[in-house]
């Protein structure tokens, strides 16, 4: 007995070693220039820029616990910052046209370590693939953290019948071709034959002391993950910028009449229930268009019951006249639209988090952190619409008040 209470003292003074949680962190390297389409990196697809889509991308993964963008632009990274990521300001000398991303992975990962965090897995996730689904970057970081991989690709599957030049000295094309994976004279159906896998270029994951050592995305076991066609478009020509863009309009159309459970809506003015424009008559006065339209939605949110503020840093009379039109409240000359709206929603006692705040421009953004629904109107800043839980299909003065009257109808019994 006396030896087995020795031996229950002994194990209880035994300390165990504490073991850590693998960790995981997304890098998105994002460089100003671009030759093929300038400024690519901040190109809005859906309204939203490409490298807020990817931080977006990124924070929605269950398995990714911080998200890196790596950029040697100022206005990279204030939107990326706006969308979630931690910055990483890349030096001259690896942001050329010739800088690998190897070079970008491996100067973010000192960084990181710096910053006193250890991950244990990287996924590098490009910009230029607008629609890639958490889930599957979820998929590729289990398959390292189940040691079933080292290194991950996204690729898509493909049946294709490859050919490649027999003579590469002849210009390509030009000369006889051999098949490269299937034989010339067997020609099965598709549904007998195996897939090969085409690399998308959307993201890699792997292990970081893997990648430190061999210093390539490639090492050790490499696995796919297979994406869809959507998940596969990459953007490298304005063609195919243009082709995202009317993918993710077409997508909002169908989804414009999706309610926006709310108790209370706030406005910005200009930019919001005008064009972002004003006419100056002779007289130095200034007169601005409006939509019927948004006025008619306005009214319909007003005869529901809804608390309405226009918020407004202007000073120009043409704001009090416009709300005094519509029948709503406003709050005019306001240089701190954040706290002026905190207090009006305490006044009306609506939770921040019931609230929505459609805006278009940077100072906009203090008054959508504060919401549960920031908004912005399809034509917003780029900023704004990094911010936006919900970019609008209508433009400023051009009916976006209305749709986003309609859709917060929509919610109501």
């Amino acid at each position: 007995m006396a030896a087995t209470r020795q031996l229950m003292f002994t194990c209880w003074q035994i300390r165990l070693p504490s073991v850590r949680a693998m960790s995981t962190v997304a890098i998105i390297p994002a460089r100003g220039g671009s030759k093929g389409v300038p400024g690519k990196n901040l190109r809005p697809v859906g309204g939203v820029p490409l490298v807020a889509r990817a931080v977006r991308t990124c924070l929605a993964a269950t398995s990714i616990d911080d998200v890196f963008v790596s950029t040697d632009d100022s206005a990279i990274a204030e939107v990326a910052r706006r969308a979630g990521a931690e910055v990483i300001e890349r030096p001259a000398e690896i942001a050329g046209d010739t800088a690998t991303s190897e070079s970008a992975l491996t100067h973010a990962i000192a960084v990181i370590t710096e910053r006193d965090r250890q991950p244990d897995v990287i996924a590098f996730v490009q910009c230029t693939s607008p629609f890639i689904d958490p889930g599957d970057l979820d998929r590729a970081v289990e398959l390292i953290m189940t040691d079933r991989a080292d290194s991950v690709l996204s690729a898509i599957e493909t049946y294709e019948f490859l050919w490649r030049d027999a003579d590469v000295s002849l210009p390509a094309g030009t000369g006889q071709v051999i098949g490269q994976n299937h034989d010339a004279a067997y020609r099965p159906l598709r549904q007998q034959r195996r897939p090969d896998f085409r690399e998308t270029g959307a993201f890699y994951v792997m292990r970081t002391d893997g990648f430190l050592a061999h210093r390539h995305r490639f090492f050790g076991r490499t696995s796919v993950v297979a994406v869809s066609e959507f998940g596969s478009l990459e953007i490298d020509t304005v063609e195919q910028l243009q082709l995202a863009d009317a993918i993710c309009t077409g997508e909002q159309r169908q989804s414009r009449a999706l309610p926006i459970d709310v108790d209370a809506v706030i406005t910005d003015f200009d930019g919001v229930h005008t064009p972002d424009t004003a006419y100056i008559d002779a007289h130095g006065n200034e007169l601005v268009e409006v939509s019927r339209s948004d006025g008619l939605g306005v009214e319909r949110l007003r005869h529901a019951g809804l608390p309405f503020l226009i918020l407004s840093k202007e000073t120009n009379p043409v704001v009090l006249g416009r709300a005094t039109k519509l029948g709503v409240e406003v709050r005019n000359a306001i240089e701190d639209k954040a706290t002026a709206l905190q207090k009006w929603l305490a006044d009306i006692g609506v939770p921040p988090e019931r609230a929505a705040y459609l805006g278009n421009d940077v100072n906009d953004l203090g008054p959508m952190s504060v919401v549960g629904w920031p908004i912005a109107v399809s034509d917003a800043h780029p900023q704004v619409l990094a911010a936006a839980k919900i970019v609008l299909t209508a433009a400023g003065g051009r009916g976006a008040v209305r749709e986003l009257c309609d859709r917060v109808l929509a919610s109501q019994p």
